[in-house]
């Protein structure tokens, strides 16, 4: 296999966006079996329904696509965003492993709880921005378990509340969020299991099930457009933390002959720009300035070991934008009625700077961009800061209906 890799810096007055194309594919096999066994597992969760696929023909008029679906993941089981989905699959696949037996067939999540009481007293120990801890907290709540989730310094009040309020314990770290990781992964013992979304040597196995949880986004997505008598998308723009989604969405759409469509966008803060910078050097690497962007979600310094290499051969285009890029993204959201946080509206956000910004020409016509291009968006989060939400959009989240 040949590698290739381009680089490219480009300006926009006051916005610098930082480009990467990796022509590289993953010959990386697409195991749908394996992503309905999740699909299954969800579906016995209490409040399951797929979230709503939403199709914006004006957007797509206005931004001169073919068009453009965006996967609204703002309430997923009564929780703000899509986590819930990789924290509850990792939770299930975690407990059942300290089981150490078989467990008996089950039908509810009350059989679970009911079969999973042995593991008791335990506590769930998770490192969050906000969403995944919470999802820990509701996830360990729900099976009759303790948690424990660190945040990092800084973090909105309204976020730390809901995790609160899902009975969890939170302890604000004096750093960054991951500096939260580094605190929570001292906490594994015989009576705390670490749920983490991003992973380190040793920590690779429960990661890799938060990844797997998230494929049933993709596998709704799929059903939903079987239903409209719709192909699948020509592009696919995908929010980069950690990369535990992105690498979902890579597994998902990439095939065993490393067939490149749709083609896919990662996109990330410039201030926090971990897999780029790691691209850049050919290895993972950790950002030397603590990252700070309005995308909480996102503000990651050093990606997953266990994404990584998903992530970096399976992605076609690597992009970091401003933070003003995902208030557009918001705005443009509010317009269809769909309030996003900042981290939901990343992608849009990438997706408005590659079709906007002119010195971009060569990245869209790379991706062959034109007024049929199909394009799918993932808003991955609700206003889970409603203050920070009504400074960016003009308006109360709870102003906005669809």
């Amino acid at each position: 296999m040949v590698d290739t890799l381009s680089k490219m810096k480009v300006e926009n007055r006051s916005m610098t966006i930082q480009i990467i194309e990796n022509i590289q594919v993953l010959a990386n096999k697409n195991n749908h079996f394996k992503e309905k066994q999740t699909w299954n597992f969800h579906k016995r969760q209490p409040g399951y329904a797929p979230t709503p696929l939403v199709e914006a023909p004006q957007l797509a008029r206005q931004m001169g696509v073919g068009n453009i679906w965006i996967k609204d993941e703002t309430r997923r089981f009564d929780m703000p965003s899509f986590k819930i989905l990789g924290t509850s699959w990792a939770v299930y696949r975690a407990l059942l492993s300290r089981m150490g037996t078989k467990v008996e067939s089950w039908e509810t999540f009350d059989d679970l709880a009911r079969i999973f009481a042995p593991l008791r007293p335990l506590t769930l120990v998770a490192a969050t921005d906000g969403n995944h801890g919470r999802a820990v907290a509701h996830m360990a709540a729900l099976l009759g378990f303790h948690s424990h989730i660190f945040v990092p310094c800084g973090m909105a009040e309204s976020r730390i509340n809901a995790i609160k309020n899902e009975g969890a314990k939170v302890t604000t770290v004096n750093g960054t969020y991951d500096e939260a990781v580094r605190q929570s992964a001292l906490e594994q013992d015989d009576r705390h299991v670490v749920i983490s979304d991003t992973s380190w040597p040793g920590c690779e196995e429960i990661p890799t099930w938060v990844i797997k949880g998230y494929a049933t986004i993709f596998q709704e997505i799929d059903e939903q457009l079987a239903r409209q008598f719709q192909p699948g998308p020509d592009l696919v723009l995908v929010q980069i933390g950690v990369g535990a989604l992105a690498a979902a969405v890579v597994q998902h759409y990439r095939d065993t002959d490393g067939v490149s469509s749709p083609k896919i966008v990662g996109v990330e803060p410039t201030t926090a720009a971990c897999m780029l910078a790691s691209m850049k050097a050919n290895q993972i690497v950790t950002l030397t300035t603590p990252p700070r962007t309005i995308m909480a979600g996102l503000n990651c310094d050093t990606p997953s070991l266990i994404a990584w290499p998903i992530v970096s051969k399976g992605v076609d285009l690597f992009i970091s934008i401003e933070d003003e890029w995902a208030c557009q993204g918001m705005r443009r959201f509010a317009t269809l009625g769909l309030v996003s946080g900042e981290t939901g509206a990343a992608g849009i956000g990438g997706l408005l700077a590659l079709l906007h910004d002119p010195t971009l020409s060569a990245a869209r016509a790379s991706l062959g961009i034109d007024n049929s291009t199909r394009i799918l968006v993932i808003c991955t989060e609700g206003a889970t800061d409603p203050v920070a939400y009504e400074q960016i959009v003009g308006t109360s989240p709870y102003a906005i209906s669809k």
